[in-house]
């Protein structure tokens, strides 16, 4: 077993292109709406990855399936941003592609239009044991439970994470996914994870409770520890059926909220390695938070 401060964090999950259209005020349906139009690399499982290494983790290890469209240049980017990645390339499907539009409002709130492409298709093929050698945690991106492969991959990588003593975690993802899954069905799936880490919105979904702090208290009776990331509103941490800490949020301007609860989550497990407490942890997560809502795109910089 590795000690605070050591081991690897291993990240399975999406790698997907965003394509980042930056609009001010409603979508003019029926005809055009002026934007500022980038395309940056995205994921969630990437993002967590490359937050986490930018945090302070410095092994960050990343399986993700890509097609051959943009295999290098994903390749590059992940490497760029200090993390050791193994991208399976999918001979058939496309590199995923993820459309967010983002009101470029006060709110900087953002919609996303997602075609997971290869993304979803990493299956039990895809995995070895080998991939724990040396490991303190593994992350599971929630997208993985939105397609059959995947989901049995989810099964396998926690089974052989179990069996080793590696304490695992999960983000659900993506709360309209949720609704189609189910609750039931997500909650059997993921038995035997350690931390979970939703939204604010996700955690109310999952227990049918109307305040946050209660469904964070309840979801930590199904897993040992729940982190509810709430945007402006901090964060919540729960064990037990109890909320132990309140964690409140960094000031930010925010420009682009894509990807900030990825950023909560790198930077929240790269504390844990580094030996943090769940409450320390969530604040640097809050930090991180922070910082990606002030940029365009999902990641943090590569340099600066």
């Amino acid at each position: 077993m590795t000690t605070a401060g050591e081991g690897a964090l291993l990240v399975v999950g999406d790698v997907v292109t965003d394509v980042v259209a930056r609009h001010r005020g409603p979508l003019a349906t029926g005809t055009d709406t002026a934007a500022v139009i980038r395309t940056v690399p995205g994921g969630a499982g990437a993002n967590v990855a490359c937050w986490a290494a930018r945090t302070g983790c410095a092994d960050v290890r990343l399986l993700g399936r890509v097609g051959a469209d943009a295999a290098e240049w994903h390749e590059r980017e992940l490497v760029a941003a200090g993390v050791r990645p193994r991208l399976v390339v999918d001979p058939e499907a496309a590199t995923g592609t993820v459309i967010c539009l983002v009101d470029n409002g006060a709110s900087a709130e953002r919609t996303f239009l997602t075609d997971s492409g290869a993304s979803l298709r990493l299956e039990p093929a895809d995995w070895s044991d080998a991939l724990l050698d040396g490991v303190a945690r593994l992350h599971l991106s929630g997208y993985l439970l939105f397609s059959g492969p995947s989901r049995a991959l989810v099964a396998v990588a926690l089974a052989s994470a179990r069996a080793r003593g590696v304490p695992v975690s999960l983000d659900p993802a993506s709360a309209g996914f949720l609704v189609a899954l189910g609750v039931d069905r997500f909650l059997a799936l993921v038995k035997g994870v350690d931390v979970l880490l939703p939204s604010r919105d996700e955690a109310c979904l999952l227990t049918g409770l109307p305040d946050p702090a209660e469904a964070a208290a309840e979801l930590s009776r199904h897993v040992p520890l729940v982190v509810a990331k709430a945007g402006a509103d901090g964060a919540l941490v729960a064990e037990a059926g109890d909320v132990l800490a309140r964690v409140p949020a960094e000031p930010a301007t925010p420009r682009d909220t894509t990807g900030a609860g990825d950023a909560f989550t790198g930077a929240f497990l790269a504390a844990l390695i580094a030996g943090a407490d769940p409450g320390e942890a969530a604040a640097r997560g809050c930090r991180a938070g922070a910082r990606a809502v002030e940029r365009v795109g999902a990641r943090p910089p590569v340099h600066g």
